[in-house]
């Protein structure tokens, strides 16, 4: 005699296409992000920096004390 072996059927989520809209959402927020913050830093590096000619000045004292007494 065989024996018949019934396996049940996959059950299927009920989550319906979520994982999409959550890409779709996803997308979304990237693309957003790249146009508040990418975009002007393109503009920039294409521009360079500004070029800022200010003279730099050091003071340096003539005496200085390196005894540390304890």
């Amino acid at each position: 005699m065989t024996t018949i072996v019934n396996t049940p059927p996959a059950q299927n989520e009920s989550n319906g296409n979520m994982g999409m809209v959550i890409g779709f959402v996803g997308i979304i927020v990237i693309g957003f992000l790249f146009f508040v913050y990418g975009l002007p830093a393109l503009r920039n590096v294409r521009i360079g920096a500004p070029q800022v000619n200010i003279p730099t000045e050091v003071v340096i004292p003539d005496d200085i004390n390196v005894n540390v007494t304890k």
